[in-house]
């Protein structure tokens, strides 16, 4: 399980890796410099194929395209540097941006966001006619989310608070209840605190960790079992690609500031973790 580095364009935050399985490349992103990548593990090619606008994080649509959650609320559909705007902003996230989303099985997305200078985050739901509602308040830092393989809980990382907490989900109507804490990280030297998260496919959740070096797979119970080290202190986030869903994504973070965090600080990782990923939902919204 050594991790191997794939690309470094000294991310300042590197995030939200996402395997798009029609083109069989991997996306991700850097947030503050409004930068997209992809890399094709066919060729070992990789590219900047975008920039401009923050993006917290991105789905990918049923017909392909990307579904990209930016700064001020804004949420654009991308393919190939073409945008459509479906949401040009929202008036309470002006001064603040998407942080990390995730699509459901019925094609909603799950977005929180960053807190804005007068109070905290929160957690929205986009359905898929575009009609947006606030789940959660008083967030932290909204951060990764996953589903249970049967499909009946939702996880949800609540950085700040260093939790990752389970909820009783609704496919039907895409409503969240009956929260409880699933994992808490540990508050000590190194420890680092949650991410992103992705869930594989024997139900265990794998947990990026901030400041840590590490990402961290937890049992369905919420136990720790393992653990995979990277050079890099800041592990923002995981996920699966590859054909058959056996590679694992890391991205990482503090390209700005190597002399603090490492020369490798900012790239992005591929490990061989000898599990199996599950294909991430893909977002239905205005299609």
């Amino acid at each position: 399980m050594q991790p191997e580095l794939i690309a470094d364009y000294a991310c300042q935050t590197g995030e939200n890796p996402l395997w798009h399985p029609d083109e069989k490349r991997l996306y991700w992103v850097d947030i503050p410099q409004g930068r997209m990548f992809r890399y094709d593990p066919a060729t070992g090619e990789h590219e900047q194929c975008h920039q401009g606008e923050q993006i917290g994080g991105f789905t990918i649509q049923e017909d392909g395209a990307l579904l990209l959650f930016m700064e001020r609320g804004a949420i654009k559909t991308w393919r190939d540097g073409q945008m459509e705007t479906i949401l040009d902003e929202i008036h309470d996230e002006r001064q603040t941006r998407f942080n990390d989303v995730c699509a459901d099985p019925e094609g909603r997305v799950f977005c929180g966001t960053m807190p804005a200078p007068d109070r905290p985050g929160r957690l929205y739901r986009l359905d898929t006619d575009g009609a947006l509602s606030i789940i959660l308040e008083g967030v932290g830092c909204s951060n990764g989310i996953g589903f249970t393989p049967d499909l009946r809980g939702m996880y949800y990382t609540d950085s700040p608070a260093r939790s990752i907490s389970l909820f009783d989900y609704d496919r039907a109507t895409g409503e969240i209840t009956n929260r409880r804490v699933f994992a808490q990280g540990a508050d000590g030297p190194g420890e680092g605190v949650p991410d992103g998260m992705t869930v594989d496919a024997e139900g265990y959740v794998w947990s990026a960790r901030w400041g840590g070096h590490c990402v961290v797979r937890y049992a369905p119970d919420g136990i720790e079992v393992g653990r995979i080290m990277l050079p890099p202190p800041k592990v923002s986030s995981v996920t699966f690609g590859g054909e058959d869903y056996s590679q694992m994504y890391l991205t990482t973070a503090g390209g700005n500031v190597k002399n603090e965090d490492g020369p490798e600080a900012g790239a992005l990782y591929r490990v061989d973790a000898g599990v199996q990923g599950v294909a991430e939902f893909r977002s239905r919204v205005a299609l």
